[in-house]
């Protein structure tokens, strides 16, 4: 199904150049939706020892994330195309399976983000790749994200790594 076509885009792309750009967020914004509200469930169901340090860590992720959100949409919008942020629209459109855990260790959910963090970020450097002919500017906006998002990945791991540099599978 090819994506609609808007009625206008930015000022070097066509309409059907706009149009595939903003099909390419579209899948960006319904992951990193996902995301926020994964990690805000880990915020909330996280237990054990270090509880309050991965507790403290995850909040700035959310609202890193929830900007990164936004930035997406209002691009979307500016490249002529309607975004779609509704629960329902995320749920049919995702490829991925729900987070498994509920109440659990911090060990298990760092282990869970880790996979998660590694599958938004590989999709992510796809999409920018996927940009990099059609978009500077959308390109250069999934670049900033990559380097957030692979920062805050580094926090998860580091809290999962062992002295000898050893991260145990999930």
């Amino acid at each position: 199904m090819s994506p609609k076509l808007p009625r206008y885009t930015v000022p070097s792309l066509t309409p059907e150049q706009g149009a595939e750009v903003a099909e390419i967020l579209q899948q960006r914004l319904h992951a990193l939706n996902d995301l926020h509200l994964t990690l805000k469930h880990v915020h909330w169901n996280v237990v054990g020892p270090h509880f309050i340090g991965v507790h403290e860590m995850l909040d700035p992720q959310v609202d890193a994330v929830r900007a990164m959100v936004d930035q997406i949409a209002e691009r979307i919008a500016t490249l002529g195309s309607v975004p779609v942020g509704t629960p329902g629209a995320l749920v049919a459109a995702r490829s991925w399976e729900d987070y498994p855990l509920g109440r659990a260790t911090t060990t298990k959910h760092l282990a869970a983000l880790d996979e998660v963090y590694e599958s938004v970020i590989t999709d992510h450097r796809k999409a920018a790749d996927d940009t990099a002919k059609l978009d500077d500017v959308t390109n250069d906006l999934l670049i900033g994200h990559l380097h957030e998002l692979e920062q805050f990945h580094w926090f998860v791991r580091a809290h999962l790594e062992s002295a000898s540099g050893a991260i145990p599978e999930s």
